[in-house]
């Protein structure tokens, strides 16, 4: 007697693949079994078998989707679900070839990110009260964070090695192991030069530290440490920001004082320029300058109408 496959006993046996078999990290493996509990109650409800599947079938599931409300990047994330469910039913027997693969994911519109003024920035490190050990030490780490446009995890993970103070450089560990240099300028200097002589040695005490930023222990800060102090100085502030708001700042300002995007790039330590092109959208005035500089009597309002 043929075994009846349910659906749980589907998702069940789908899960287990993408854990066991393709190696999926739990969190993509439960998101896709979310995904195709919703394709299979789909299935079941228009009365369609999952061998009579085919593309246009697929499509039909997409429309109703999308007709139901669902954004492109809920969209593209069924479509890798139904991808890998493709190649699973492919392994089974279920499906001859994997129809998933013929649809095309849409691209996911990008949100921008939230960028500062350097009068926000300015109002928001003005509040670090530097009249102590932790408040030099913040002072320094924040200000190293924007003047370098660093990650959390890079500020964090900074060795006091690849401090380059004379020559005003830092060595970066960045995503993926990749290292980076950047320099940073005098206003950072003046506050690292203090935190380190005058406040990380109270810190640290008689141990070793590879780390420059510790905290009140002297050990190695963390991110989470990092957060909680940048909260409290927001709070100060009233700046609405995050962490990462300082990054999206320093590359913004960069552009907008005519850095080139792909100097941009490497000060970022982002792999692919498309990254980069992200902060280009707040500086459209720079462009147009630029553009009337280069190319006058040609304006940029001209060559759209063409």
């Amino acid at each position: 007697m043929a075994e009846k496959l349910t659906i749980p006993v589907i998702l069940s046996r789908f899960y287990t693949d993408l854990m066991l078999v393709e190696r999926r990290s739990q969190k993509t493996a439960e998101t896709y079994r979310l995904s195709v509990s919703e394709f299979l109650e789909w299935c079941v409800a228009k009365k369609i078998k999952l061998q009579d599947a085919s593309v246009q079938f697929l499509l039909r599931y997409l429309v109703h989707r999308k007709t139901g409300g669902c954004t492109e990047l809920t969209i593209a994330k069924d479509i890798s679900a139904l991808r890998a469910f493709g190649s699973y039913l492919v392994r089974m027997g279920f499906w001859k070839e994997n129809y998933a693969l013929m649809l095309d994911r849409p691209k996911a519109s990008r949100p921008l990110p939230r960028v500062l003024s350097v009068q926000q920035v300015d109002s928001l490190l003005s509040t670090i009260d530097a009249s102590d050990a932790l408040g030099l030490r913040d002072a320094a780490l924040f200000e190293l964070v924007y003047s370098c446009g660093l990650r959390i995890s890079e500020v964090c993970s900074l060795l006091m090695q690849n401090v380059h103070m004379h020559e005003r450089l830092i060595l970066v560990h960045g995503k993926g192991d990749k290292e980076r240099v950047v320099p940073f300028g005098s206003a950072a200097k003046e506050k690292l030069i203090a935190y380190l002589e005058d406040a990380r040695p109270k810190l640290v005490g008689k141990k070793i530290v590879a780390e420059v930023f510790v905290n009140y222990r002297g050990q190695a800060m963390s991110r989470k440490g990092v957060w909680k102090r940048f909260q409290a100085y927001k709070s100060l502030s009233g700046v609405h920001a995050k962490v990462h708001t300082l990054r999206h700042s320093f590359a913004t300002h960069l552009l907008a004082g005519g850095a080139d995007l792909r100097s941009v790039q490497e000060l970022l330590g982002h792999s692919d320029l498309s990254t980069t092109q992200i902060y280009t959208h707040v500086d459209n005035e720079q462009l147009r300058k630029n553009h009337e500089k280069y190319f006058p009597g040609h304006s940029i309002d001209t060559i759209e109408k063409d």
